[in-house]
């Protein structure tokens, strides 16, 4: 009996239910995307209660594993709500993709529009957190219902469509960026690949000089995935606290929540 108890704690554990009563707590569920595929989500909840403020929590393309798991959970731990779909393996589609998959776009808004129907989330528009590949979708989907969205925070995010011409990757910017108004925090290593500094600072510009509330943060000595990497650096370990704060102050200014990171 001992052993079973021991084991069951264990395997609550591996799927992050919670170990004492104030935990955050982590579910899955599958939702449907507009032409019927299946996207599997996982919804982190804060402890306490709600309603809670909507977080989007959109993965690289990498895929959605337990380091993004992990930041769901830290997501979650700040207060919000938050909604991570999983917009590779519903569709089959391994890990690292080179190509983008316009059809995962809509598995996306569905992780969206399911975070808004949920009962203990405030009725407000929604922050997003992206990773990489993710913030093309971010920008993709304000472009289009920037209504339903406070704000953007980037990690390194891709700023022109994956699958443009090498001429455009080097030299120009997703369209969306002319298109959007939502604020947006864009966070990404010194060290990182030179063509996502390039785009992201173009986008940069292109948004400040619109108007548009844009903020850009470089860490010194902090490489390409500086936030998870398993051969972290001092340096990119601290990087990864700073960013996690600023991510978290960004999108509560923008979202308008309170001190207590509650829905005003």
């Amino acid at each position: 009996m001992k052993r079973l108890v021991i084991a069951g704690a264990i395997l609550a554990s591996a799927l992050g239910a919670p170990a004492f009563a104030n935990a955050v707590e982590l579910s899955q569920t599958t939702i449907q995307a507009a032409d019927g595929s299946e996207v599997p989500v996982e919804i982190a909840t804060p402890a306490g209660k709600g309603p809670f403020p909507p977080l989007l929590f959109i993965h690289a393309k990498r895929g959605y594993e337990g380091d993004e798991r992990a930041h769901v959970r830290e997501l979650a731990e700040q207060g919000f709500l938050v909604v991570a779909p999983d917009w590779q393996s519903g569709r089959f589609i391994e890990r690292w993709p080179s190509a983008h998959n316009p059809d995962t776009e809509m598995d996306v808004e569905a992780g969206l529009d399911y975070l808004k129907s949920l009962p203990n989330a405030c009725k407000q528009p929604a922050g997003i957190v992206g990773l990489s590949r993710g913030p093309y979708y971010a920008i993709r989907l304000a472009a289009r219902r920037g209504n339903d969205i406070a704000a953007i925070v980037s990690y390194y995010g891709h700023m022109q469509n994956p699958n443009a011409p090498e001429p455009e990757q080097l030299f120009s910017i997703a369209p969306e960026i002319a298109q959007l108004n939502t604020p947006i925090l864009y966070l990404i290593g010194d060290a990182d690949y030179e063509l996502r500094r390039m785009n992201g600072g173009r986008a940069f510009y292109a948004l400040w000089e619109r108007g548009v509330p844009v903020e850009w943060q470089e860490y010194p000595m902090a490489r390409r995935a500086f936030d998870f990497r398993p051969d972290q650096t001092p340096e990119e370990k601290i990087a990864t606290r700073h960013a996690r704060e600023r991510a978290k102050n960004w999108l509560a200014k923008w979202m308008k929540l309170t001190p207590e990171m509650k829905c005003k």
